[in-house]
């Protein structure tokens, strides 16, 4: 089993991010940490594997924590810019997943990552073809898909119409800020709370049926 510790600072970010890793064969998630200096003490506590780390963290940038650690570490990250993407890199990042991400996303890199360790997983000296493999392994199902039938642009659109606004909305009010249907906003909407991405409650209101509403869950 990879032993996996996630840092995040948001609980509820840290849990999402668990169920994903759980589902994911041959991936234990060992530990939470939600500061630099509580992912320093459980790495030596409990000597993971790897690392999900965000950026993020109260007390230090999980960059300068990414530098100092000799773990395998995997970024997950709403900081989407190109210098804090490269500093990541440069600091020993193996790869970088940028929030709002889904299950499956999130699946295929660590199963790219555990063939990437399959490969390197010898005392004796590689040969540059394998050299070469473990690299190509390492990033060979990186991609960000959406649901079939949906555009990756509305979708993003939609994720940061909730991110925000920090609030739960209906697919009605989503669909009236960002002046699509209301079906187009449901549906992206759903599949984003079957993809983890956002928690979908029951707003009660005085008469009638309740509607569903959905409430950003996946960090900043």
């Amino acid at each position: 089993m990879i032993r996996t510790l996630i840092v995040d600072d948001d609980f509820r970010v840290a849990g999402v991010h668990a169920g994903f890793v759980a589902d994911v064969a041959g991936f234990e998630v060992v530990g939470v940490a939600r500061t630099a200096a509580e992912a320093r003490a459980k790495v030596r506590e409990l000597r993971p594997d790897l690392l999900l780390l965000d950026i993020y963290l109260p007390d230090q940038s999980g960059l300068t924590l990414l530098a100092e650690l000799a773990t395998d570490t995997v970024v997950l990250s709403a900081a989407s810019d190109a210098r804090t993407v490269r500093a990541a890199i440069r600091a020993g990042a193996l790869n970088y997943l940028v929030k709002p991400f889904t299950r499956r996303q999130l699946a295929d890199r660590l199963a790219s990552y555990a063939r990437y360790r399959g490969v390197l997983d010898t005392d004796r000296g590689l040969t540059q073809a394998e050299v070469d493999r473990s690299f190509r392994v390492l990033h060979e199902q990186d991609r960000t898909l959406a649901p079939k039938g949906q555009s990756p642009a509305t979708s993003r659109l939609v994720s940061e119409r909730l991110r925000a606004t920090r609030a739960p909305l209906s697919a009605a009010e989503v669909a009236a800020q960002l002046g699509i249907a209301r079906a187009t906003a449901q549906r992206y909407l759903t599949a984003l709370a079957d993809a983890g991405t956002v928690e979908m409650r029951l707003r009660y209101g005085v008469t009638g049926r309740p509607e569903h509403e959905y409430l950003w869950a996946a960090g900043g």
